[in-house]
């Protein structure tokens, strides 16, 4: 028996040893992490309900929103008319946001998405002074997941009981809303791209006018031979120039989050998948010590 108790001692400091190296040092779930809020769109069934808080990990205890048209237009301070909901007035998108240690970024992965990427959906956040947070997009059937954004911020204000200026909300929606259309037009990833790099020069010239803005995005469609047409110029300028006049963007570190952003979103949260999946294999190996243990001395 002394043998037996010693050798399975071995066992479990060799498991034990090999788990710990298994996870990550510093990466934790998205569960444990942080504060976390979920968003649902209003217009799902109990059983869509059920089945994307599966999806997404969390608990049905988990904390809540339920996000309508009316709420979206609410938020967005559009009354009745047409603001950036979906066309067909049903909100079926939901996410889930979970708030991290400064210096993290914004991690966004979206499913079920046709029409803004993760890209997209980082920059907006930006705009609407988001930071720190992985962000969870999807939906029991493909959206265009441009309404997504507002239960978002909400989800984010509710999480770290900041408060988005309302004129942020506004310019993030329509900054995804143009992205999301020249994405159409020469694809997401490079409709992506050219709006990141707008923002970028916006950082760092400080336009004062309008037509300083419009010069932006101009030589930034030039440059990466995107061919826009005039009213693609008015429209995305009109939405960068309300950009350029926020009160609350912090300049100095808005390049960082914007280089952050470029080219890397997916790799970010493909680490805290690979997480996530080393934890599964972690809680694995412990129930299989449990099981050990129970078989041997049971």
């Amino acid at each position: 028996m002394i043998k037996i108790k010693k050798w399975a001692s071995i066992a479990l400091i060799a498991l034990l040893a090999f788990a710990a190296v298994a996870v990550p040092a510093g990466k934790a779930s998205a569960e444990t992490t942080g504060k976390t809020v979920v968003t649902l769109g209003a217009d799902l069934s109990q059983d869509q309900r059920q089945s994307i808080l599966q999806e997404m990990g969390v608990n049905s205890d988990v904390q809540t929103i339920n996000v309508g048209i009316s709420d979206i237009r609410k938020y967005l301070n559009t009354g009745s008319g047409n603001g950036p909901v979906p066309s067909n007035n049903n909100a079926y998108s939901s996410a889930r946001i979970t708030t991290m240690d400064s210096g993290n970024g914004i991690q966004v992965k979206a499913k079920n998405v046709t029409r803004v990427t993760e890209q997209m959906y980082a920059n907006a956040l930006v705009t609407a002074g988001v930071k720190d947070a992985q962000i969870y997009v999807t939906a029991p059937e493909p959206v265009t997941g441009t309404a997504a954004l507002t239960g978002i911020m909400m989800a984010f204000e509710k999480a770290t009981n900041q408060q988005i200026s309302q004129d942020q909300r506004q310019v993030a929606n329509d900054e995804i809303k143009q992205t999301s259309d020249l994405g159409q037009k020469v694809g997401q990833d490079k409709a992506a791209d050219f709006m990141t790099k707008v923002k970028e020069q916006i950082a760092q010239q400080q336009p004062k006018s309008q037509e300083d803005v419009q010069n932006i995005v101009t030589n930034v469609g030039r440059d990466l031979n995107i061919n826009l047409n005039n009213q693609d110029i008015n429209n995305i300028t009109n939405v960068m120039f309300q950009f350029s006049q926020l009160d609350n963007i912090d300049w100095n570190s808005l390049q960082g989050q914007l280089e952050d952003i470029k080219g890397d979103l997916q790799k970010n949260f493909q680490n805290i998948i690979n997480s996530q999946e080393a934890q599964g294999f972690l809680d694995k190996i412990l129930n299989y010590i449990k099981d050990f243990f129970n078989n041997l001395f049971g």
